[in-house]
């Protein structure tokens, strides 16, 4: 342990948490003023690429969403809770299809609309400061391209990179 807790300084990643937080309360909230109960922002992406693409296996879905097999088995888990989709056995015993319910699929066009009028939103958002969110995100991946993230942290613990 050390003399002080590192943890009591301010953290750098703590108002971009807060900001895509509060982003997606207010979508929520958009949810929630049409009657749609139990949907959250995170669920609009996979029920999308489902009624596109028809059932996928979690795997397939995580791949074709650039998303983590974690991340998606959660999302996943967390709507079949709410009745938007189901799973079934797959083709082997280790994987299951997922496809949508009636429930889910009747949300669909709701949330592409959604979808595109987010997308419009942050645009407009990216044409009213100065360093457009967009841009700066960009701007970061290709820093962390040209030096990533482990290395820059091995940096700063004194260690060589390996």
């Amino acid at each position: 342990m050390t003399s002080s807790d590192p943890t009591a300084l301010p953290d750098p990643w703590h108002s971009l948490h807060q900001l895509l937080a509060a982003m997606d309360a207010e979508i929520e909230q958009v949810y929630v003023e049409r009657g749609i109960e139990g949907v959250r922002p995170r669920f609009a992406y996979p029920l999308i690429r489902l009624a596109h693409t028809g059932p996928l296996t979690i795997r397939e879905l995580a791949k074709s969403l650039d998303r983590s097999h974690s991340a998606i088995s959660q999302t996943i888990a967390a709507m079949r809770k709410e009745g938007l989709v189901t799973s079934e056995p797959g083709p082997d015993a280790r994987t299951r299809r997922i496809d949508l319910t009636e429930r889910g699929r009747s949300l669909v066009p709701f949330l592409e609309a959604e979808w595109r009028a987010t997308h419009e939103t942050v645009a407009e958002l990216d044409s009213e400061v100065p360093y457009p969110m967009t841009t700066v995100v960009e701007e970061m991946r290709r820093a962390l391209e040209r030096r990533p993230m482990r290395q820059r942290i091995l940096h700063h613990l004194g260690e060589p990179p390996r």
